[in-house]
């Protein structure tokens, strides 16, 4: 299981924004479609893109910087 989860939807030019930064990070996380998980859908439908630490539940959303996503992902939680 990875640590981190980015929640989005095909077709979401924020969600691809999102992955860039977190490729450019080289971040391992795993991508899911919330339209495919209902869970997902109630908690996040306007929010995306999250960031979601798996562990702790704590999430980032959307808009996020390079910086944001570095503080977010190395502090402690």
């Amino acid at each position: 299981m990875r640590d981190w989860l980015l929640l989005g939807t095909s077709a979401c030019h924020l969600c691809e924004q999102a992955e860039a930064l977190l490729d450019t990070l080289k971040l391992d996380y795993q991508k899911i479609d919330i339209a495919e998980q209902e869970q997902w859908q109630a908690r996040y439908a306007i929010k995306i893109p999250v960031l979601l630490k798996q562990d702790t539940q704590q999430a980032l959303c959307w808009p996020f910087t390079l910086e944001e996503i570095q503080a977010f992902t190395t502090c402690e939680q």
